[in-house]
């Protein structure tokens, strides 16, 4: 019986001192690899720190009973992966809205973070012309409304005849002339528009734009709209949430055909519709484990850098130095193809996450030019 529990001790002790001597004395760091996660969940009822297997966030909800109704937001989106600890993902619960869209107040449900965005929450068709405001309640008798008011003055649809071709629009204008101003529309030289520029701006208001003597072709093309980020320490670095879906604009261009060559020129661009611009919340909260900290401190790695790199590790391998890719034979933390290009930082690199990450590191400032450009180059092509 003692002979086993001897034979079992010796090779425990030689193992030990093999392990030593292959890290040169240096004992390997700890790093827990597991497909749990730590989420901090931010609801109306406060913060909550949970460990939770969810792939996603939807899941997540699914899994804390979180039901979601309508007009509720969450942030990062249902379909956002959980892929690193200390993830956060905040519940907004509907509160009352009053949107005044004419003459009827509406009273809806809604935490949408922008009037637009809480128009189109709320099911409302809304045109890129059309201007919101959003106040609070000064009067709760008077208003009859507990929550934000929002107000929608909306916009007139026009049918205008630009050069022969026929464009439908909208306008805050109370004039043709001043129709003829907002849609940047200058006339020339032989010009002529229909109603008089003085001519009140009705609903379905015709208007005629001619040009005498000249041939004339319009082409209508798309505006893109810009995208507006907000740095949001409520969500977590490598996380965004959509604050307002961003609709591209129209802008008709008309230009003047040579009759005897063909040869255009442009002579007039008109924006029928501005877009709406795109506004995303972009997480900055960074709170990385300890133990992969010091993974990285020992590695050489700045600390500056730690968000990036503790974004890329963590959806190449989930920081699970013997990740190995079947398919491709990419191999450990930054998923190294082949693995055995990690030797160059030292040969313990099959076991050693601090090695496996010296490559990294001079993998990505010999390629991108530093972690950062590697992170804004992964999170375009998601592989690096």
């Amino acid at each position: 019986m003692f002979v086993p529990l001897i034979t079992f001790g010796g090779l425990f002790i030689l193992c030990a001192i093999a392990l030593v001597f292959v890290n040169r004395g240096n004992p390997l760091p700890a790093l827990q690899t597991s497909d749990s996660h730590i989420v901090i969940v931010t609801t109306d009822e406060g913060e909550r720190i949970i460990p939770t297997r969810a792939k996603n966030v939807g899941e997540l909800l699914e899994r804390l009973d979180i039901t979601m109704n309508q007009g509720d937001v969450v942030e990062p989106a249902k379909d956002s992966e959980i892929f690193t600890d200390n993830y956060r993902v905040n519940v907004y619960k509907a509160k009352p809205v009053t949107i005044i869209d004419g003459d009827t107040p509406r009273h809806v449900l809604s935490a949408a973070t922008t009037p637009r965005s809480i128009s189109r929450q709320a099911e409302l068709t809304v045109y890129p012309e059309d201007e919101f405001t959003a106040r609070a309640p000064t009067n709760f008798v008077s208003s009859g409304s507990l929550g934000q008011i929002v107000t929608i003055k909306r916009s007139v649809p026009v049918k205008m005849n630009l050069y022969g071709q026929h464009v439908d629009t909208r306008t805050q204008a109370k004039t043709v002339g001043a129709l003829l101003k907002e849609k940047n529309i200058v006339l020339g030289e032989g010009e002529t528009v229909q109603p008089a520029v003085e001519a009140p701006i009705e609903h379905n208001t015709l208007v005629f734009v001619n040009s005498k003597g000249i041939r004339v072709e319009t082409t209508s093309e798309p505006i893109a709209y810009s995208t507006e980020t907000i740095e949001d320490a409520s969500l977590s670095f490598g996380t965004s949430a959509v604050r307002q879906q961003g609709v591209p604009g129209t802008r008709v261009v008309t230009y003047r055909i040579n009759t005897e060559t063909g040869a255009r020129t442009k002579f007039q661009e008109i924006i029928l519709s501005e877009p709406v611009p795109h506004i995303v919340a972009r997480g900055k909260t960074i709170n990385i484990p300890s133990d992969k900290q010091g993974v990285m401190a020992a590695a050489g790695i700045r600390a500056s850098d730690y968000a990036y790199v503790n974004h890329i590790v963590s959806k190449e391998s989930g920081w699970n130095a013997a990740a190995y890719n079947r398919s491709s034979g990419a191999t450990g933390l930054c998923q190294a193809l082949p693995g055995s290009k990690m030797a160059s930082a030292g040969s313990d690199w099959q076991t050693n996450p601090v090695t496996q990450l010296k490559w990294c590191q001079g993998y990505a400032v010999g390629r991108y030019g530093s972690w950062g450009a590697a992170y804004d180059f992964w999170n375009r092509n998601h592989w690096w």
